[in-house]
């Protein structure tokens, strides 16, 4: 399967404007080409024309900050189809990306995707919960994209990151009460805010915004709680 000439020149665009190494614009064809073949792609937005902004320049907004640009050791939490995990391991072929999903189908779509583009991430079929609560080393950045609200994102993420490492979460229109409880919830766990970051991955988009937080102390030896916890019962409720 072929990319059409407006998406090849989208990808090279993208890769001129974020300074991606010469090679990087055709392993995203690549994995372009490998998510509009795919069986099961779990995503709406699986053709090259829609795709290329709906994942890959959305997910790439991260590189603005440059404590994405910096991380070598990644987690995408709640990876889906993939993204923003495989476009930020292609996009940075020194950092080591672990996607982490919950669902065999999924992880199973995100190893062929990974294959075809070439990337070494790591495919991780675990819950959160269970991944962070074993013996691996800490993380220089969490990643997450339509997962959760901030409250539980931030309690996700916390036992993931090494100190000094930071969340970042891909959010739409601000929201002061998620934002509020997010914050209550980020001091809980060792966690605070760091900036929330208007981004435009592309021309029709409107309303995105990255959501950063940097783990700056010790989190609780309560965390992770068991399974599920984080959503059936989200820390910072009691904030307004």
């Amino acid at each position: 399967m072929g990319l059409s000439a407006a998406v090849r020149g989208r990808l090279a665009e993208l890769s001129s404007r974020y300074g991606l190494a010469e090679g990087t614009a055709s392993r995203f064809e690549a994995l372009l080409v490998g998510l509009a073949c795919e069986p099961d792609p779990h995503t709406t937005d699986s053709t090259p024309k829609r795709a290329v902004d709906a994942h890959i320049a959305d997910s790439l907004t991260a590189l603005e900050l440059p404590s994405v640009r910096s991380a070598r050791s990644i987690v995408d939490v709640g990876a889906g189809a993939g993204f923003p995990g495989l476009a930020l391991a292609v996009a940075l072929p020194d950092a080591t990306v672990h996607l982490l999903e919950s669902r065999g189908r999924k992880c199973a779509v995100i190893e062929r995707l990974a294959n075809a583009s070439g990337t070494e991430a790591v495919v991780v079929c675990a819950r959160v919960e269970e991944f962070a609560a074993g013996d691996g080393p800490r993380h220089d950045l969490v990643t997450a994209r339509a997962v959760a609200s901030l409250a539980v994102l931030v309690e996700y993420a916390a036992p993931l990151l090494a100190e000094g490492g930071c969340l970042v979460a891909w959010k739409g229109a601000r929201d002061k009460t998620e934002e509020t409880q997010g914050s209550a919830a980020a001091q809980e766990v060792g966690l605070r805010p760091q900036a929330v970051r208007a981004v435009k991955p592309f021309a029709a988009a409107h309303s995105r915004h990255l959501h950063v937080y940097e783990k700056d102390a010790a989190t609780p030896a309560r965390f992770p709680r068991r399974p599920g916890m984080a959503a059936k019962r989200p820390l910072g409720r009691g904030c307004v």
